[in-house]
């Protein structure tokens, strides 16, 4: 009895050791898998005949479950444990397999499988396998798995949370990050600042920044360092493993967290030559193109865990388009010249863009067209239709306007009056000088009764003097009246609302142009006026006659140029067929062209730009 006494405490010694251990590594774990270890001990520990025990839980992304502890012994093969969880999982509630009613547990044991539930998401399942036993003994067991998973749903709470802060950690870095780099138009203080910040923040020694060129990453800024020679070995070894980081396109961290993890050359090297540590380069993207890379360094501190790891790849996400952005508004106009152009001749002649080379096409084929086919090239004016001669009626005499027959625009034939002056006080005079002379007359015949030839050469003077008076009084009689010299059509005058009004002799009052007769004046621009000649044929349009076209022919240019509308023009007039003239009047106006020559379609339109630029470049040389 003694001996078996001593056994048992023996045994409940190992265990106390045993449960001691489990605690201490449950409170203090070293990672999440001795936790897990520990609480699954302490677990068994508690539910009487547990032979075996199995926890899965789900991975971060929530889509698989793995075993994370088995007990008692890791390495054994729990694999007829899996249905029951499996089932645990499906159905999301505490099952016992081999154990019916309420009947004793059989002798193989049963099985009890409970679901971990963290605000309804899924975490995982636990497994204890039961020897044999009564009913109490299995609902025992049912309490301590329901109280035990508290433990681990308060860890996963804890651990939630602290992912939590972490995140929100990492988020305010970035705003600060992004804020720091948005403070700057121009791409190098930006990425200065960007670079300064890091290396406060991770606790670097050296955070360097290149971008991106021709396949090349060339550092753009260092840490704390105003400025640096691009020759220097220190630029040189960065550059190495920025240009390794470009050609992989992923993350690079020395030394390698693991032994399956990339292995870098130029980062060895390089953390050799510069006697660093740790280095940790990370790709710049922008819409999924990696435009630069960002290397972090110390000299002799820990490597760059997971968190900081993360950090440096969303840094490279994040402030890759606000760079890539300050970088297209930091290039030179030649820049911005070479790369649309370079972005051009990719579009059309790269793999995509089909509707562009179908435009870039057509476009090449209208510029064939333009550049071979050859037009009549017309030099155009603005056009007037004068009278080819124009007579003017003006006022004979001093005197005030009787009557206004006819007015601007009416047709006139000839000798038709077109008004009268006030002739009354004519009238008079001719009275006057008609009664003057016939007494001279008298005084001159009694002169001649009496010999006395004095008298008569006075009075014979005095004679030719009144009928000279009285030729000019009738001959303004005559020419009270306004007559049209020929037939035609009143240009201008209109004296009907002048009845009474005085005029001054020599004043216009109409202008009339012949109805059979006219002129085309064109007025050319001087820029083109050196192409038009003499005999030149050419074509009129006019206003008042949109769908008739007028061809004429250029008789006579005049060498002098005049202002108008802010342009020196010249006056090319030009003669028209005369069975072209029954609808036309003096004043119409149009647009005429004057035909030149022949030219390309491509040199007629673009002709006048060329030519200014050609005045323009004379002008500006020296």
């Amino acid at each position: 009895m003694s001996t078996g006494a001593s056994v048992y405490s023996i045994a409940d010694e190992q265990r106390s050791r045993a449960e001691a251990a489990a605690w201490s590594r449950f409170t203090t774990p070293a990672d999440g898998g001795e936790f897990y270890d520990a609480w699954l001990a302490l677990l068994a520990g508690r539910v009487q005949r547990a032979r075996t025990a199995l926890l899965l839980l789900a991975n971060d992304e929530g889509n698989s479950f793995a075993v994370a502890a088995a007990w008692p012994d890791p390495q054994r093969d729990l694999q007829y444990l899996g249905p029951t969880a499996q089932r645990a999982l499906v159905e999301r509630r505490g099952i016992v397999e081999g154990h019916e009613g309420g009947a004793p547990v059989v002798e193989h044991g049963a099985r009890v499988g409970y679901p971990i539930e963290l605000d309804g998401v899924l975490c995982g399942a636990v497994v204890v396998e039961l020897g044999s036993g009564g009913a109490g003994e299995l609902q025992a067991a049912l309490r301590e798995v329901h109280w035990a998973i508290a433990w681990l749903v308060d860890h996963f709470r804890a651990r939630m949370q602290r992912r939590d802060q972490a995140e929100a950690a990492r988020m305010a870095l970035l705003n600060g990050l992004l804020a720091a780099a948005l403070q700057h138009q121009r791409l190098q203080p930006s990425a200065l600042a960007v670079a300064n910040e890091l290396a406060t923040r991770l606790r670097c020694d050296r955070v360097s920044i290149g971008f991106e060129h021709a396949g090349q990453v060339e550092p753009l800024v260092i840490s704390h360092t105003a400025t640096f020679d691009s020759r220097s070995d220190l630029v040189r070894h960065l550059r190495a493993a920025m240009e390794e980081t470009l050609d992989l396109g992923v993350a690079v961290l020395f030394p390698a967290a693991s032994q399956g993890e990339l292995r870098a050359l130029a980062h060895a090297e390089t953390a050799r030559e510069l006697k660093v540590g740790a280095m940790l380069s990370v790709p710049v993207v922008d819409a999924g193109q990696t435009i630069g890379v960002l290397t972090l360094e110390r000299n002799d501190g820990p490597s760059f865990d997971a968190d900081e790891q993360r950090v440096a790849r969303a840094v490279g996400a994040v402030l890759g388009p606000a760079w890539a952005l300050q970088r297209v508004n930091s290039r030179s106009w030649w820049q911005r010249c070479t790369d649309a152009l370079h972005g051009a001749r990719v579009a059309v002649f790269g793999p995509h863009h089909p509707g562009l080379k179908l435009i870039a096409s057509v476009a090449a084929v209208l510029l064939l067209v333009v550049t071979l086919v050859r037009i009549d090239h017309r030099v155009a004016g603005r056009t007037t239709i004068e009278g080819a001669t124009q007579i003017a009626a003006a006022a004979p005499f001093d005197g005030f306007v009787a009557a206004g027959l006819v007015r601007a625009g009416d047709t006139v034939r000839k000798g038709q009056p077109l008004a009268r002056l006030e002739d009354r006080e004519l009238k008079l005079e001719r009275a006057r000088w008609l009664s003057e002379s016939e007494q001279l007359q008298r005084r001159y015949q009694v002169a001649m009764a009496a010999a006395d030839r004095s008298a008569m050469a006075i009075h014979a003077a005095q004679v030719d003097q009144a009928q000279a008076q009285l030729a000019l009084a009738e001959d303004k009689l005559a020419r009270a009246e306004l007559t049209a010299p020929f037939d035609g059509i009143v240009v201008s005058g209109d004296l009907s609302q002048l009845i009474g009004a005085p005029v001054e002799q020599g004043k216009l009052l109409f202008e009339v142009a012949p109805l059979e007769n006219y002129r085309v004046v064109l007025r050319v621009d001087d820029r083109d006026i050196g192409r038009v000649a003499l005999g030149q044929r050419g074509e009129l349009v006019l206003s008042s006659l949109p769908g008739r076209v007028l061809p004429f022919t250029v008789r006579s240019i005049t060498p002098v140029s005049t202002q108008e509308d802010g342009r020196n023009v010249f006056r090319v007039e030009a003669g028209l067929q005369a069975g072209d003239l029954a609808r036309l009047r003096p004043g119409m106006e149009g647009v005429g062209k004057v035909t030149v020559g022949e030219a390309s379609l491509l040199w007629v339109w673009t002709h006048s730009f060329v030519d200014w630029l050609r005045l323009a470049l004379w002008n500006w040389m020296p």
